[in-house]
């Protein structure tokens, strides 16, 4: 069967209780989960100030954790070297790799005046690592939401995804908008999450259709955010504003970006077109879907990835070859739109299609795309679902 399926909460609960019991020989009492998102349109414009329109998948990070009445922090995962540390005093970057998106959420509730009591934890998870639907944005967003049980505290929902940016930013060295926290943050079952990036402010909308089925195809190639291709395009478009001579990327024309394109140069007018066509295709997404007009998102979804692949140059191959194989399947075969979902240099697509024939899309997109490459990729569909709690 192509579609692998999403296992449940609770299953993911009870085994991570189970390993914490196994392995640190302590019980559960408290367990956090968040899931990872995937974005239908709006990318690599989360920060310059656009529009993105993600939705939390149900694909979770969960950790069940049992204070232990120290200072030291001990957390295991299968899948990770285990991580022990300190929380005595403000913590700083430190190995292992993984655990300092854990170690700057410690950290910001430290900034805020709280003190850290020690405790043991067990990670289980979902969400496919490497595979852009944010599992290091869940694992930031599980991670505050047990600091938030431990401590018997509870943020600002949007305090807390902007806490768990800034631990992105500081302690993993990824300087990403504020997207994928929100997202895991905010998500609501049956919504999707409209944030207006220049003002911080999310809206939920209703995406309820029955008929409608979203498929996510993870190619099985692996990206590195950090490895500076997201920070140099993040540069790309800050260079270019600069230029253009305005404080904000809403307010530029796609007029503007032409006229002084020679002025831009290579590569930063590419960036800068698909920065101001991007946000041009998010808004009229957006109506698109309050007015439940969905054939309107096909074109809008192909013109997303065509201009992330050529103007901003974050694709590849693989995903390429996906979205190719999903356009080849058309309409008629119950494809409304696909693009490559994501911060992007591998990673995965999305496909919205009739639900009805999601299945057998999901067996022609895995077929094909095995026959071509000679990897089995990981096909899901995903329904929008609940953001970061307390289980």
């Amino acid at each position: 069967m192509a579609l692998s399926l999403n296992p449940p909460l609770a299953d993911l609960a009870a085994d991570a209780a189970a390993a914490l019991r196994e392995n640190f020989g302590v019980e559960a009492n408290l367990t956090a989960a968040a899931p990872g998102r995937v974005n239908l349109i709006g990318e690599h414009i989360d920060y310059c100030d656009g529009f993105v329109l993600p939705f939390a998948i149900d694909r979770y990070i969960v950790i069940a954790a049992h204070a232990n009445g120290t200072r030291q922090v001990r957390i295991g995962s299968a899948h990770q070297s285990p991580a022990v540390f300190d929380v005595s005093q403000p913590l700083e970057i430190g190995e292992p790799k993984w655990s300092n998106y854990i170690r700057g959420v410690i950290r910001g509730f430290q900034d805020r005046g709280h003190q850290i009591p020690g405790f043991d934890a067990w990670i289980v998870s979902s969400v496919p690592l490497g595979a852009g639907l944010s599992s290091s944005a869940a694992l930031e967003c599980a991670t505050a939401t047990l600091l938030e049980g431990l401590l018997d505290t509870v943020l600002d929902t949007r305090e807390k995804a902007l806490l768990a940016q800034k631990a992105e930013h500081d302690f993993a060295g990824v300087p990403c908008g504020i997207m994928d926290q929100f997202a895991s943050a905010f998500g609501k079952a049956n919504r999707l999450v409209l944030i207006d990036c220049q003002t911080g402010e999310p809206e939920l909308v209703p995406f309820e259709n029955p008929d409608l089925t979203v498929l996510i195809a993870n190619t099985m190639v692996h990206h590195e955010l950090s490895d500076g291709g997201y920070a140099a395009r993040r540069r790309h478009t800050e260079e270019g504003l600069a230029i253009i001579g305005k404080s904000s990327w809403r307010d530029v024309t796609m007029a503007e970006v032409l006229t002084l394109w020679d002025a831009l140069d290579e590569p930063i007018n590419r960036r800068s077109r698909h920065v101001v066509g991007e946000i041009e295709r998010t808004i009229e997404a957006a109506k698109a879907l309050a007015s439940n007009q969905f054939e309107a998102l096909g074109p809008l979804m192909a013109a997303s990835h065509d201009s992330l692949r050529d103007d901003f140059e974050v694709s590849c191959k693989e995903l390429d070859l996906m979205v190719q194989i999903a356009r080849d399947i058309g309409r008629s075969g119950g494809v409304i739109g696909a693009r490559m979902t994501g911060g992007g240099f591998g990673g995965s697509t999305v496909t919205l299609c009739e639900s009805g024939k999601a299945a057998h899309i999901a067996a022609t997109l895995a077929a094909e795309y095995e026959k071509a490459t000679g990897i089995k990729p990981e096909i899901f569909a995903s329904r929008p679902s609940q953001g970061a709690h307390l289980v």
